[in-house]
């Protein structure tokens, strides 16, 4: 594609030099550029694009996409520049052009919430393969294309990875993708240029206020998943909102298309009535436009009722049958690392979950709480270098709502472990449970193993799905599940 074509679509640009090259690839980073590329240069938390101009010319750059004038004036170039306001916010548009807008030949759904977002993107996915369709999912635990997994380097790529995922999807026959969509990807433009024909607004509650600063500006960001993004699409719009959260009046009035609202408590279009929970999953009264329908999850926690209205109210959006719905959602047998069951036999029931938010970790646990009537054994820490005001907040809420709490250690990153669980215990000291403190996540989930009573629960939260343990100086692998299937079964490897 020439670069006069690919550039046409930025309202504010200045093309300096001379030429129309043919552009045959993108590259934000100056390593993955290959001959013909554009280059386009996006500020990071560590590095500016900028400095690595001459590396991308090296390579064999075609062009270079800009937003600082003073590189370009202090860099000899003889290749065109188009210098833009901001390049980060221009990548997505460019991409779009350069992949053929694959969004709009797509059912787009895009699911944005704290808490709830894989697993609604998974109930979608069920219900979408029960029609037969060939469907794509992007999130948390990657992306799956026709069933077959493709690993990401965060819940939302980059936008020029993004396009070229869909496009991908596009090319591999899917006609339908369920996608989550972070505030972060939002504020860093990683999903501009997708058009979305359904928008899911799970829930609204305290995570990522290191970066947004506060609740409202992390609401204001995911607004624009809402109101901006619909305005700009070709296609017609449909909010799906969270009629019980507190928020959700705030998102209804910025919908730039069609709303429906699921809820329990509150008045909605889709809500749930009469619920049941046991360790075998979750039923319930589903009300819809349609009538009344039982539905039986496999999924635990009154949680995966709320994500399975969702996943409803899209699927409605899209045009799709009650009944279809039903048995899609009925499907889907487990989500990696949400409420996830590890059972070998033990008399006592064991339960990972990702809840790494003060909201999250009160939902799983008022959840254990009706599994099981036993005691609440909850293992958990809290990541280093992200938000501390939610530390002494999840202490309070662990040892509150648990019988026996264990502070541990989850990704330290560059801060000192104990430090970080100190900071966690300040908010356990009014609790009714039993407080320990074992810095070492193997020996703490030892630990748990270890007291646990026939009939009681043992939560071990905050990593989930995760593989890995992030400390200052390195990435150890390490799995929750794993480890309690080593332990249960005597197996000591590793120590």
């Amino acid at each position: 594609m020439l670069l006069e074509e690919l550039v046409s679509s930025l309202p504010e640009k200045q093309i300096i030099g001379i030429g129309n090259p043919e552009v045959s690839s993108i590259a934000y980073d100056s390593r993955r550029v290959t001959t013909g590329a554009l280059f386009v240069c996006i500020r990071g938390a560590r590095f500016n694009g900028h400095d690595f101009i001459h590396d991308a010319l090296r390579k064999g750059a075609a062009a270079v996409l800009a937003d600082d004038p003073r590189f370009v004036r202090n860099t000899k170039l003889d290749i065109p520049v188009v210098l833009t306001p901001d390049s980060r916010q221009a990548m997505p548009a460019v991409a779009s052009v350069f992949y053929g807008y694959p969004s709009r030949a797509l059912k787009l759904v895009g699911v944005t919430g704290t808490k709830g977002k894989t697993t609604t993107t998974y109930l979608i996915e069920s219900v979408l393969r029960q029609l037969g369709l060939p469907t794509g999912v992007i999130g948390t635990l990657g992306a799956k294309i026709r069933g077959k997994a493709v690993p990401l380097d965060r819940t939302t790529p980059e936008s020029v990875d993004l396009q070229e995922l869909l496009a991908q999807m596009l090319a591999d026959g899917v006609s339908a993708a369920a996608m989550e969509v972070s505030s972060h990807a939002i504020a860093f433009h990683r999903t501009e240029g997708c058009e979305f024909d359904v928008g899911v607004f799970t829930n609204l509650s305290h995570d990522h206020l290191d970066f947004h600063g506060s609740l409202d500006d992390y609401l204001k960001t995911k607004l624009r998943l809402f109101h901006e993004y619909p305005r700009k699409s070709q296609k017609p719009f449909t909010a799906v909102i969270n009629a019980d959260d507190s928020r959700s009046e705030q998102v209804r009035k910025v919908v730039y298309g069609n709303v429906i609202t699921f809820g329990i408590h509150s008045p909605a279009d889709i809500q749930a009535t009469d619920v049941t929970i046991d360790m075998k999953g979750v039923s319930y009264l589903l009300h819809g436009p349609m009538g009344r329908l039982p539905v039986s999850l496999k999924l635990r926690g009154t949680f995966n009722v709320y994500n399975s209205l969702a996943a409803t109210g899209a699927a409605l959006a899209l045009g799709l049958d009650m009944d279809d719905i039903k048995i899609g959602l009925e499907s889907l047998s487990a989500v990696d690392g949400r409420f996830e069951h590890v059972d070998c036999g033990q008399d006592f029931a064991v339960v990972v979950d990702y809840a790494h938010s003060p909201d999250s970790l009160e939902n799983v646990l008022k959840s254990a709480r009706e599994l099981t009537r036993g005691r609440v054994i909850t293992v958990f820490g809290c990541g280093g270098d992200r938000d501390r005001m939610k530390r002494p907040i999840m202490g309070r809420i662990a040892a509150e709502m648990s019988d026996v709490c264990i502070i541990t250690s989850d990704n330290p990153r560059t801060e000192d472990p104990e430090a970080i669980i100190a900071e966690i215990e300040l908010g356990t000291q009014n609790g009714r449970a039993t407080v320990e403190t074992v810095v070492d996540r193997r020996d703490a989930i030892k630990l748990s193993l270890e007291i646990a009573k026939p009939g009681d629960l043992v939560l071990i939260a905050g990593k989930g799905h995760e593989t890995y343990q992030i400390f200052r100086d390195r990435t150890v692998h390490f799995d929750d599940r794993e480890v309690v299937r080593e332990l249960l079964a005597g197996c000591e490897s590793g120590k």
